[in-house]
């Protein structure tokens, strides 16, 4: 197992601005809105030494909005322990790491547009970061026409609750770090234009229905 992967399985990053692959390659990464990605992929970098300097390098994540990609697995974007922090992702089937993105200055994100491979996502502050998602290093293709899902958590508090399986065949997700107990289920607000699907994405709701943090 690699140092990602371990530290995955406490749902934690490390505090830095980076690209981690679960077969233990990291690089350094910058926020960059000049590029058409928004970041660039710096130098690679040893995780595994880096946190034998200091193994309490990590931040805790949970997540705000995911979007399901049905056998090829999940994408999954949201805020670190500090509200600063944001970081983005694409898991397993089984909810293993794929790779995963942290940023120390974005805020959180909580909103995914996926348009054929390439993914967007969006922080509370605007920030937007885009990439291809089998490979996140992949130079983007030019844009096209827009045929898109979107998952939004910013739902207000009336949003009426919904049954698992939305209007169009869309389904409601489980929480990577838990199945969503059926007494709380997430509250999606969801609209159907032009392919558009904007719902609250992953909540990570206890049973008393108050956020959980993964690890705690």
């Amino acid at each position: 197992m690699t140092a990602i992967e371990r530290l995955w399985g406490d749902f934690e990053l490390p505090i830095k601005d980076a690209l981690h692959y679960a077969n233990g390659h990291s690089y350094d990464v910058a926020l960059d809105s000049a590029a058409p990605t928004g970041f660039t992929v710096l130098t690679p970098f040893d995780l595994a030494g880096t946190l034998e300097g200091d193994p309490s390098w990590v931040s805790s994540v949970d997540g705000l909005a995911a979007v399901d990609l049905g056998e090829k697995g999940l994408l999954w974007g949201g805020e670190g322990s500090h509200g600063s922090e944001g970081f983005i992702a694409r898991l397993t089937v089984d909810r293993a790491l794929t790779w995963a993105m942290f940023f120390t200055e974005s805020n959180p994100f909580d909103r995914i547009r996926l348009s054929g491979n390439v993914a967007t996502f969006s922080s509370t502050s605007g920030l937007e970061i885009e990439l291809d998602i089998d490979d996140p290093r992949t130079p983007i293709p030019e844009p096209g026409p827009t045929a898109a899902r979107m998952t939004d958590t910013a739902a207000d508090a009336s949003s009426e609750r919904t049954s698992p399986v939305l209007a169009g065949g869309y389904e409601a997700l489980s929480c990577p770090h838990g199945p969503m107990p059926p007494e709380t289920p997430a509250e999606l607000l969801h609209k159907e234009a032009s392919g558009v699907l904007v719902g609250d994405g992953e909540r990570g709701l206890s049973e008393t229905g108050q956020r959980r943090r993964p690890g705690r």
